[in-house]
């Protein structure tokens, strides 16, 4: 039987695979003695305590202070510098002394002496009343 032309061809169309190349491995040393490996030291992981504020923010930021609880507010407010005012609020001593010296109080307070007016009366108004 005669040899078929495309087995030929196939044989040369055939893809070429790289060979693998593989390492030379490293040689080993002939002393017996083998140093030990290093441990790994393992970090412990440790909470840090966290620092508790001496300055009062929010709200209660006064009471706080008042009470002692903390040692001052946000706007350097200390104990000494707090007071509590006729509807029980704390308030800053300076901020309420000023207050108290306003002179439309004054006159006000003034006006209800002579007109003895007692109770809640409408003041600064445009009617004759007020």
């Amino acid at each position: 039987m005669p040899r078929r032309a495309s087995k030929s061809k196939s044989r040369s169309t055939k893809k070429v695979t790289k060979r693998r190349v593989t390492k030379k491995t490293k040689a080993k040393s002939r002393s017996r003695s083998r140093k030990p490996k290093a441990k790994k030291v393992v970090k412990k992981r440790v909470k840090k305590v966290r620092r508790v504020s001496k300055v009062a923010r929010g709200r209660l930021a006064k009471a706080q202070v008042f009470k002692g609880r903390k040692v001052k507010t946000v706007g350097g407010l200390q104990k000494k510098d707090i007071t509590r005012n006729k509807h029980g609020r704390y308030v800053s001593k300076k901020a309420s002394a000023r207050g108290k010296r306003n002179g439309w109080m004054a006159a006000v307070k003034k006006a209800r002496r002579t007109l003895k007016v007692k109770g809640f009366c409408a003041v600064g108004g445009k009617s004759r009343a007020g």
